[in-house]
């Protein structure tokens, strides 16, 4: 059974990605939507960092590669964080989070509740009885939207309030404009710049992202207690740094533990 877990960034998030144009260093991508995500090893090292008993480390995540040992696996997994709803500036109405039928689809796909939402169609918005246009960037919506009542079902662990759902090329168009460029410099011992300006890509605050997990074969028959373990570790880690840069205040991103049997979130624990 695959579980969810709900991550709220909080600050501009930042993975490394495999190439680099120019001076813009990207950020990791799906090979096949070329959107952003986080890759699971990422999360993984970070939650397998937070745990102190090396026995505890080692039920759960397995041993890292050294020379001499014997590569052993953990009794969980950890999938790859996706996006699912992401901010976008508005003229018209301040912030608007915008998805799409891919990223929704995708989601309910890993749902454990029994009685799944339906995939709202394209141009579905809680907006639409305000009877104005949507500006979101350089684009005008106006005419097609639709009104949405039951949204707030799509919304996990998150104060999001503005939401459409824009058609899947559209949505990736203005996922990869709302990115946040961070402009990074590097000063001589004389306070000028050496190398020029180099750009660095990363996911905008406020995006709600969730990452699949569950437990492996590993774990024969105590399934149970390890499920257990891992909760309670996600529960004593309310707020994780992902992605580096810790010292920037980046990649700091709010947890909340999803209940797959009803489809509700609860959001526990304490910091790190």
């Amino acid at each position: 059974m695959m579980h969810l877990v709900y991550l709220t960034l909080l600050s501009p998030l930042h993975t490394g990605g495999t190439t680099q144009e120019g001076n813009l260093l990207g950020i990791a991508r799906e090979s096949h939507t070329r959107l952003p995500y986080i890759p699971s090893s990422t999360i993984r090292g970070r939650l397998r960092a937070s745990v102190e008993d090396q026995d505890q480390k080692l039920e759960l995540f397995g041993n890292e590669i050294a020379d001499g040992e014997q590569l052993t696996q953990g009794s969980i997994w950890i999938g790859d964080g996706s996006l699912l709803w992401i901010p976008v500036p508005s003229l018209s109405h301040s912030v608007v989070w915008i998805s799409c039928p891919l990223l929704i689809k995708r989601w309910i796909r890993i749902l454990g509740q029994e009685e799944k939402p339906q995939i709202p169609p394209e141009y579905s918005t809680n907006l639409a009885n305000d009877n104005k246009p949507i500006y979101l960037k350089d684009a005008i919506l106006k005419g097609n939207l639709k009104p949405w009542q039951d949204w707030e079902k799509y919304i996990k662990g998150s104060d999001i309030n503005h939401v459409i759902v824009l058609p899947d090329q559209h949505c990736a168009t203005l996922i990869q404009m709302s990115l946040w460029r961070q402009v990074k410099i590097k000063l001589d011992e004389h306070k000028t710049v050496e190398g020029g300006f180099r750009y660095e890509e990363a996911i905008p605050p406020d995006t709600l992202m969730y990452f699949p997990w569950g437990v492996t074969a590993q774990a024969n028959g105590d399934r149970e207690k390890a499920c257990e373990k891992f909760t309670e570790l996600l529960q004593h880690s309310n707020i994780l740094q992902i992605g580096g840069q810790e010292s920037l205040g980046r990649g700091f991103v709010q947890v909340t533990i999803a209940d797959n049997q009803e489809g509700e979130s609860d959001n526990q624990g304490g910091e790190l």
